[in-house]
Parts: C-alpha cells; sequence; structure tokens
C-alpha cells in the first residue's frame, strides 16, 4: 500500500500543529519545516478545516491549530478521508476492466491485505505518533521554538 503525498502532508500538517499545542502556526511555518511547497499545502490546510481537523484564525496574528485532541484523531480515518483512492488493484473499482476478474484471486487477497492496512491504522491517533519522550526532539528537528 501506498498513500500518496496529499495523505502524507496531512499527517505531517497534523503531527506539527499536535506538537505546537495551542499556538497559532501558519502555512508559511509549516512549509519551511518540511520543506514543502507553500501552495500545495494551502489546498490540503483548506481541506482539513473543512473536515473539522483543524481551526483557522484570519487576520494579520492568525494561523491554525487543532480543532481536537490528537488522541481524537484517528490514523485510519484520516486516512480513508484523504486517499482519493484505496483501490489498490483495477478490479476494485467500480468500473472493472480486467478481463480476468471474475475468475482471479487477486481481488479477495488485496481486499484481504487493505482491510488489514486499514484495521492496523485504526487502533492509533495522532497522540500515538507524537509520544511524549520524542516531543523535545520533534520540536528541534521541526524548528519550532
Amino acid at each position: 500500500m501506498h498513500i500518496t503525498r496529499y495523505t502524507d502532508f496531512s499527517l505531517r500538517v497534523l503531527i506539527y500543529l499536535a506538537v505546537q499545542g495551542d499556538r497559532l502556526s501558519t502555512i508559511k511555518e509549516i512549509a519551511e519545516s518540511y520543506d514543502i511547497s507553500k501552495n500545495h499545502l494551502m489546498k490540503i490546510v483548506h481541506q482539513l478545516n473543512r473536515k473539522g481537523y483543524i481551526e483557522t484564525v484570519r487576520g494579520k496574528n492568525g494561523g491554525m491549530r487543532l480543532q481536537m485532541a490528537p488522541r481524537d484523531i484517528n490514523i485510519g480515518i484520516l486516512v480513508r478521508e484523504t486517499e482519493e483512492d484505496l483501490n489498490i488493484v483495477e478490479c476494485f473499482a467500480t468500473k472493472d476492466a480486467c478481463k480476468i476478474s471474475p475468475v482471479c484471486g487477486l481481488r479477495g487477497m488485496f481486499g484481504e491485505a487493505m482491510d488489514a492496512f486499514l484495521k492496523t491504522l485504526d487502533q492509533y491517533t495522532l497522540e500515538d505518533v507524537i509520544p511524549r519522550a520524542h516531543r523535545t526532539q520533534l520540536l528541534r528537528i521541526l524548528q519550532i521554538s
């Protein structure tokens, strides 16, 4: 299974904000910390705001922060909400054009693997991603003062 950059960056934004606590952060700060495109993050932040993961504050001293506690952000749910297409083989798609689908066992095998993948992620929250023991290291790596 491969997650998209969109999901990867969504997770990174949430990790950054979780480490910050209640302090407002900007897209610019996050982009610089991870060395990723501000433009790409703008779309991600907009969607995370729409989905209720973060809140944004407009204005000169504005920014964003988590809207819920890290323990309430489930990684499996986030992946389902940010991945556009979890069809890892063609036979998962609505318009399956594979000729051998009716007699092939891949659909069942990959379906079982995908279920296990998501079931594993369902066991974790954002809080699990940022253990307290590593908080200081995260702050230093992300250059958060």
